[in-house]
């Protein structure tokens, strides 16, 4: 299964205004970088939209909260794990 690739917002403006100061094709643009052409046609429609801000992602604030607290408890786990194991591998020392 192929993981979906993620493209910065930098490089998404980046990409837009190449297919606008180029004198090449939207396609040929979108080929010489390596991605779709209904990708780089649907940022170009998305960065002329006036009423909303361009790339400003999907994920709302929460979301991003969540996956802080996830990193975070992982991270604590991991550190739990790591003393449970020293604490055992010491205690078999003074036996």
């Amino acid at each position: 299964m192929l993981k979906r690739r993620k493209y910065s917002r930098e490089y998404k403006l980046e990409a837009v205004q190449l297919v606008k100061q180029s004198d090449e094709s939207m396609s040929q643009v979108a080929h010489n970088l390596g991605i779709n052409t209904n990708m780089l046609a649907r940022w170009v429609k998305e960065f002329s939209e006036p009423a909303k801000q361009a790339f400003s992602g999907q994920g709302s604030p929460r979301d991003e909260e969540v996956a802080r607290l996830k990193r975070e408890l992982k991270q604590v786990k991991q550190e739990r794990d790591f003393l449970k194991e020293a604490a055992a591998y010491f205690a078999k020392e003074l036996k």
